[in-house]
Order: structure tokens, then sequence, then C-alpha cells
């Protein structure tokens, strides 16, 4: 075990927040961070069964409770770009404000959670806490993924809450993501003599125009409106200014409402694509997808904590890993202090009665 710091799972989740963002964990090295989660669950909290996997933290009371709640929240971050470790600032809008390097994604929502755990006197609910690493990066070092594979019981609950960004509201569920590229090939030759060559540029234009005319729906499900997006991301092609290029290719990601599976996605692309596919000069490859998740409110454990929110709630439109939990069966929301606009930047930042508002509205409902 590293020389974890010290953190006060009792103190104002705030300065849990700001101790939490203090700690580097950058994605793949979350071995201290683990240590001090783990080293303070172990000391000050009671009524825990807490397993260590790897950089993951696990945490679960068994008092026979009628249902069970899961927290769980991603310990790495982005790297890090000048700002750490924390500091504060007053603003005449927000008031106090504590800027770094996960404190919106998502150091606040794993500083609500631990806090939680360890003040919580009489939980209406039997609770599993999930700290995990890896998350920010490629899917197959999540370590969701990896409780999945090597402890899927840990994963059983009524409903899961991830601690991601939502500026303190309720988002559920989540839109499905998919990559294809569409690429074309024709005949090199000099551009002084381009009508011996086949430019396979030019034969994305049907592409582009497709995309450009596309209307994307919106869906409501379950009070929440989903906005679909289909959208060019990247655009492959050419060889030399003088140069008639022999291949080309377009990126398009489609976000699809969480009524669609994947090969559903699928199809709607070939079928938006009809034209420039049939016509043999494009082909189309699905690179990455990722489902979405229904949100799944009318679960009584779900509904319960949205009346806790004052009926606030709204869709998800990112993917997280909500998507996962509903995999399973188990209605997952998003619920955490911070902009997500602003994760990942430079002036990451929260403010500090976003993480004070979201810790009252989960010790009530917890409660």
């Amino acid at each position: 075990m590293t020389d974890a710091p010290l953190l006060d799972l009792h103190a104002d989740p705030v300065e849990l927040t700001a101790a939490l963002v203090d700690i580097r964990s950058e994605s793949r090295d979350e071995t201290a961070i683990a240590d001090a989660v783990e080293a303070a669950l172990r000391a000050q909290t009671s009524g825990f069964e807490i397993v260590r996997h790897g950089n993951q933290v696990l945490a679960r009371t068994d008092r026979g409770l009628p249902s069970r709640v899961i927290l769980a929240g991603h310990l790495d971050t982005v790297p890090i770009a000048d700002n750490v470790p924390h500091r504060r600032t007053v603003d005449d809008a927000e008031g106090e404000v504590l800027h770094g390097c996960g404190t919106v994604d998502m150091k606040s929502g794993d500083a609500v959670f631990l806090h939680l755990a360890a003040t919580l006197d009489a939980p209406a609910h039997d609770l599993t806490l999930i700290f995990y690493d890896c998350e920010e990066i490629s899917a197959e070092f999540n370590g969701l993924g990896t409780i999945e594979r090597d402890l899927p019981d840990w994963l059983h609950g009524d409903v899961a809450i991830l601690g991601e960004p939502t500026a303190g509201q309720i988002e559920a569920g989540c839109q499905g993501t998919l990559r294809v590229r569409l690429s074309a090939t024709g005949v090199r030759a000099h551009s002084a003599r381009s009508w011996m060559g086949d430019n396979a540029i030019h034969k994305l234009a049907p592409v582009l125009a497709v995309l450009a005319d596309y209307t994307p729906r919106n869906v409501d499900i379950d009070g929440c409106e989903y906005r679909e997006g289909l959208s060019a991301v990247g655009v492959d092609g050419g060889v030399a200014g003088n140069v008639v290029p022999d291949a080309a290719a377009v990126t398009v990601n489609f976000r699809f409402a969480p009524d669609r599976s994947i090969t559903s996605a699928l199809d709607h692309l070939r079928e938006v694509f009809a034209g420039p596919l049939e016509s043999g000069e494009i082909t189309m490859e699905l690179t990455d997808s990722a489902a979405g998740a229904l949100p799944g409110l009318s679960h009584p454990a779900a509904a319960a904590l949205v009346a806790a929110a004052s009926g606030r709630f709204r869709a998800k439109y990112g993917w997280t890993d909500v998507s996962r939990f509903s995999a399973l069966g188990v209605p997952a929301v998003n619920l955490g202090p911070g902009d997500p606009s602003l994760a990942h930047r430079r002036d990451e930042r929260v403010p500090v009665s976003q993480i004070r508002e979201v810790t009252e509205l989960l010790r009530a409902y917890l409660s």
C-alpha cells in the first residue's frame, strides 16, 4: 500500500472533494487514491463488507433491508493540465468555487458517496459502494467491466446512482453511440491531368449531402426527451497538393435514443445512406458502438429518488456507465455536482454549494 493521505469522511464533503482532487489519479495510475479510499472506509465506517480488487474498492451492507441502492463512481481523471492541487475562488454569481482536475468529473461525486457512507445513521436501503478505475480511457480497461466479469454479484441492486456531473439534477438513462466509416476509392493521378484519375474525395459528396439534409428525431421516454444526432466527426483523404486522391473516408457518429438497439441504430444508418451505398461507390464499416440505457424512472426505487429531487430530472445525452447497469436490468441514473460541460477542461470547477446540495438530497433519499 502507498503512503496514502488520510481522508476524513466525516468532514464537510467540500473539504473531502479538495483532498481527493489533490491525490493525482490519472487513468491507470489510481493506486494512491484507491489506497486512500480503502483505508478511510475500513477505519471510518461500520457495517460494511469491504473488498479491494486491483484498483477497485467495493463496500456493501447486508442489513436485510427491502431494497439495495448502488452508489458508483470512478476514481480516475483525464490527464492533469496544471490544475492540481485544488484552489478556491469566490464568484459573484456562484459563491465559493472549487477548482481542479476532477472537481467535476467526478471526485465531488465520490466525496458525496464517501461522506454518506460514514455519516448515514439509519439508511432505509442496503448500500453498495463501488469506486473503480480506468473510466476515462478505452472501455476494455473500465473497472466496472472488470467487476462485472470477476465479481458480478456486487452489481446486483434495485437502482444504481452514478456520481457523474449533472449540476445536481437527475439525468436518467443515456443515449447510445456508434461510429461508422464511409469510404470511397478512386484512381490516383497528377492534378494537372485530373481527367486521368478518379477523385475519391469527390465521391463522398453524396454522403455529406445526406448528413446536411438529415433531420434527427426527438423521443420522449418516461418524461425524458432524448435528442438524436448524426454528425460527421472526421474526414480522411488526400495524398499531396498536386495529386488526385485514390482513397477517402468520412467518419460519422450517431447518438441515438435508448429505445434503439445497436442493431436497429445500424439498420437506420443503412437506410439513411442507402443512396450512396447502393451506388457501389461507397462502403460502410462499423468501427465503434455502445448501447444506450432506458431511464427506468417508473421503478419504485428510482421513482423515490425522483421524489427526493422534487421531480427534477432530464435525459442524459452523453453515454455513461449507466448503460452497464441497464444491461444488467438495474435502473440507473446520473446524479452529481458540477456542470458536465466543464468536465475535462483546464478550468474545471464546481460551486461548493452544489456539493452540499447533492449530499443533502441523497441523504434524504437514502434515509
